[in-house]
């Protein structure tokens, strides 16, 4: 099977935080669009917290099992960007299963790439859904680790 769309080729190592300190849903939006702000990708970083603010008031993100996916369509992104983070605490994210927050991937993308966008939020919803998988990424110690397992996972 020829996978055309890779959950990594959007990621990098500086977009990735092993240690969020958010204890709130809303310092977790703070705190994760600032890590995606980092990127060269992303040009008004200020709306990036404003965009996923606006999604995530339409329904929580928060998928259940300790993951939530974060996201928006902004014209601030010049093209599909993902950030990663843990929580080893947790957060209260107002889950589906009421399940503190671990695990969070958040991506930002150009109103204009939908459709690449939409493979990847299914692709990550698929992904997670797998407990071993989960577990993986909770026990990296490092973002090089954090990559490897996702590409790993992806050539499954």
């Amino acid at each position: 099977m020829l996978n055309i769309v890779k959950i990594t080729d959007y990621m990098s190592e500086e977009l990735i935080s092993l240690n969020l300190k958010a204890k709130t849903k809303d310092e977790s939006l703070k705190e994760l669009s600032t890590l995606i702000g980092q990127s060269e990708k992303i040009e008004k970083k200020d709306t990036i917290y404003k965009a996923l603010l606006e999604r995530e008031n339409l329904g929580s993100t928060g998928i259940g099992k300790g993951v939530a996916i974060p996201h928006a369509k902004t014209d601030a992104a010049k093209s599909l960007t993902i950030a990663f983070g843990i929580s080893r605490e947790g957060v209260d994210f107002k889950s589906l299963d009421q399940e503190k927050v671990k695990i969070f991937f958040v991506f930002a993308s150009p109103f204009k790439d939908s459709q690449i966008y939409l493979k990847v939020l299914a692709r990550i919803s698929r992904l997670i859904r797998d407990e071993k998988f989960r577990e993986k990424l909770l026990n990296c110690t490092d973002t090089k680790e954090i990559l490897a397992c996702i590409d790993n996972e992806e050539a499954l």
